[in-house]
């Protein structure tokens, strides 16, 4: 982990957080600034900056993010769908540098580019 890292502050429960699920290697928790009805973010505890520098022996662990972010999101009541994103970098959006997934969904979730 991180020292000066949010989300690992988060993981180690410096930081308190909206938990969702937790296990030894996940922590998914509501976003404070969500964009949508339902909107959080699923982490591996893992400090891993972003997915710019993951690696073939992350596979697994990138593989259960996706599925286990998928079932969260059921869970959450988004049964007719959800969008899933990960900002990667800072030309990518990304604000916090430690791999995250957002889960966004529920009401009216507007296309994510516009096209002509």
């Amino acid at each position: 982990m991180s020292e000066n890292c949010l989300f690992c502050k988060i993981v180690r429960g410096e930081i308190p957080c909206r938990k969702i699920y937790e296990d030894d290697e996940l922590l998914a928790f509501h976003d404070i600034n969500p964009v949508a009805p339902v909107h959080f973010m699923l982490v591996p505890k893992l400090h891993l900056a972003s997915l710019m520098v993951a690696e073939d022996s992350h596979a697994a662990l990138l593989g259960r993010m996706l599925l286990l972010g998928a079932k969260l999101a059921q869970e959450q009541g988004l049964e007719n769908g959800f969008r899933t994103v990960i900002n990667t970098g800072k030309g990518g959006g990304q604000e916090v540098f430690h791999l995250h997934i957002h889960i966004i969904g529920g009401g009216n979730i507007p296309p994510m580019v516009k096209r002509s």
